[in-house]
């Protein structure tokens, strides 16, 4: 078992932790697989009722590690993973969220955020677009309010991720806001459970099948630009961006 994805387990609810602090849970190809696999051992596992995806450190997901990313293919298969998963996958964040940690969260049935938390479409900023977690996030967000944050790479709460639908709910205590949410899959039926959760992602789903191909085909050509080449340097070394006015 990776420590990329520490893993427990309490009244049949399997908590997978992304567990790689130094890189703030950068999405490296290494932490993809590493969450695929756990998240593939869950579904195989009859004990597991539900899935809570949550973190170590003040970050829950950075987005992708500029260093070491995963392949665009490999991305898609894990938030497809998430979607199909035959059990519903909640998302419990109490720090902040960049880029492609928020497919993560689109990906997820189910998502709560600390008030502290914080949220940005950072990719903008560095040359390239939010093609891949477009996949889930365009299906279940708001388009008009989305449009602000995809264009403008700008940070904004909790309460707003409410609002454009990434978030189910938000708390001071996000555990306590949790409970009845997991009470509540704890009295479930696992059969009425994956069969609810497949009428709810169907559209999801659609976009997956529809889009997959095109937007990682783009994601690639835009990673391999010279301006995500100029964006990526820039953000390692702390500075603006050649075309900042």
């Amino acid at each position: 078992m990776s420590t990329l994805v520490s893993r427990t387990r309490e009244r049949a609810v399997e908590t997978l932790s992304l567990d790689a602090t130094p890189t703030r849970n950068a999405l490296s190809a290494a932490l993809v697989d590493a969450l695929s696999g756990a998240l593939a051992d869950c579904a195989e596992d009859p004990g597991v009722r539900a899935v809570v995806l949550t973190h170590t450190g003040t970050t829950f997901c950075a987005g992708a590690d500029l260093r070491d990313p995963p392949h665009p293919d490999a991305l898609v298969s894990l938030l497809r993973q998430i979607v199909e998963l035959p059990r519903p996958v909640v998302a419990r964040v109490t720090g902040h969220v960049r880029a492609g940690g928020l497919g993560l969260l689109a990906a997820c049935d189910i998502t709560a955020a600390a008030t502290t938390a914080t949220f940005a479409f950072t990719e903008v900023r560095i040359g390239v677009a939010p093609a891949v977690i477009s996949l889930p996030v365009m299906p279940r967000a708001d388009p008009r309010a989305l449009a602000r944050y995809y264009l403008t790479g700008e940070r904004f709460g909790p309460a707003e991720a409410v609002r454009l639908g990434l978030l189910t709910a938000t708390a001071d205590d996000v555990d306590e806001a949790l409970a009845p949410v997991l009470d509540g899959l704890r009295r479930s039926s696992p059969q009425a459970l994956a069969e609810t959760k497949r009428l709810l992602t169907a559209r999801v789903l659609e976009t997956f099948d529809r889009d997959a191909a095109a937007l990682t085909a783009l994601s690639a050509r835009l990673f391999s630009s010279p301006e995500a080449r100029e964006g990526m340097t820039a953000f390692l070394e702390r500075r603006d961006a050649a075309w900042v006015v």
